[in-house]
């Protein structure tokens, strides 16, 4: 039984969308772009691929941090003067980073990009949260999300074409730059969030933040986010490897099966969007995740087989992960109380963090490459990867019996 479509976006609605939308670009592509760049940092900074490493997982973990720290007081101030707050200080991080040429300077230029940035995106759907009935939710979910598609379609080769041809400093300064405006369009016509949608503020408190954490209501969420986060990275941290090692592809063939991958989320986003709305969260869900362990299946077994089997594979792999994360992100906004939203988004997204950090290493210990390049025991990453995704079937499926259960006695 299909349920109405649900109320259409006003003007106003759709100004706060692409905002929303063009923020997270940016923090999605700034996000990428460090690791496409290693090629030329590790040279240019004369780094160790250890001292590399740092970079990388410097944001990670003071993201984590960061986003620990904010549940404490994110639902004590206006959602746009937070915004405001967090994305500033990520810009500040972009110009450090497109200024900084050593590995220390690089290093506090990345911390400082994961402490602000790392919460922007949970503020961004908590504004979502406070702005958007529930049943405009997926939709809204839809487009953000295409903001990851953009940022691998168009954001990162931009990226890496600025970097190569001009200077590596460079793409942080466009994103710093892009980021301005961005910042002006939030401060000039988004209203004050903490008049529309909650009903109480809540005061700074540590207390408040222990509330969140220990509300057992929310772990079942909190587990399937972190699930979801972990198998989607542990799988795609050795892709290229596997890809141009394991099945014989081309490094120059590798922006066209990531760019198809990404075009196809981006025509797919707003689709899965409209069908979480109208069919429900739970069963777009299901059915995206069936559908990518089947992927990750038989991604993780091919062999000799061409490149236009290797990129409808690859490409059923984004959509499904794009799908998971569209519904599971749309059903978190329909969880936490008003007056918690803001802590458990924040929460929420530090878990992420610490989660992706821990699956990058944790798939080290998994696979292993040899002299000759091969990327050994993929097949059974792929069967871990199943498992966990298995694992985020029965969480979501909890998450959604309370959640309807909620609705139920609210009627």
């Amino acid at each position: 039984m299909s349920q109405d479509k649900g109320a259409p976006f006003s003007g106003y609605q759709k100004i706060v969308v692409a905002a929303l939308a063009g923020i997270l670009f940016t923090v999605v592509v700034d996000y990428m772009t460090l690791s496409a760049l290693s090629a030329i940092l590790l040279p240019e900074l004369q780094l160790s691929t250890g001292k590399f490493g740092w970079i990388v997982s410097a944001y990670a973990f003071s993201a984590g941090i960061s986003g620990f720290l904010a549940t404490s007081f994110a639902d004590s101030f206006d959602r746009k003067k937070l915004l405001l707050f967090y994305y500033g200080g990520f810009l500040l991080g972009m110009l450090l980073c497109a200024v900084a040429n050593s590995f220390i300077a690089l290093l506090l230029a990345r911390m400082l990009s994961g402490m602000f940035g790392g919460v922007v995106a949970a503020i961004c759907y908590a504004t979502v949260a406070d702005l958007f009935t529930k049943d405009q939710r997926g939709r809204v979910m839809g487009y953000l999300q295409l903001a990851f598609a953009m940022g691998l379609v168009a954001g990162l080769p931009l990226a890496l074409f600025l970097a190569n041809k001009v200077d590596w400093h460079l793409p942080y300064l466009v994103i710093f730059l892009l980021g301005l405006i961005l910042l002006l369009t939030v401060s000039t016509y988004l209203r004050p969030v903490d008049e529309q949608g909650r009903t109480k503020r809540t005061p700074p408190s540590s207390q408040h933040s222990l509330t969140v954490i220990t509300n057992s209501k929310y772990w079942p969420l909190f587990a399937n986010n972190i699930f979801l986060v972990l198998g989607d990275v542990m799988f795609m941290t050795f892709g290229s490897a596997y890809l141009t090692n394991n099945l014989g592809v081309k490094v120059d063939k590798l922006p066209l099966i990531f760019g198809l991958g990404g075009l196809a989320t981006i025509i797919f986003s707003p689709i899965i969007g409209r069908a979480t709305d109208r069919y429900g969260k739970w069963r777009v869900f299901g059915v995206a995740t069936l559908l990518t362990m089947v992927a990750v299946g038989i991604f993780s077994q091919l062999g000799s087989v061409t490149l236009w089997v290797i990129i409808t594979v690859h490409t059923l792999l984004f959509v499904g992960i794009s799908a998971r994360m569209i519904t599971a992100t749309a059903m978190t906004t329909m969880v936490p109380e008003s007056e918690d939203r803001g802590a458990f988004m924040a929460l929420d997204a530090a878990l992420q963090q610490l989660a992706g950090g821990i699956a990058a290493v944790a798939v080290g210990w998994i696979v292993y490459q040899t002299a000759d390049g091969i990327v050994r025991r993929y097949p059974l990453l792929g069967g871990v990867v199943i498992g966990v995704m298995a694992l985020t079937l029965w969480l979501m499926k909890k998450v959604h019996t309370m959640v309807r259960g909620q609705s139920s006695s609210a009627e």
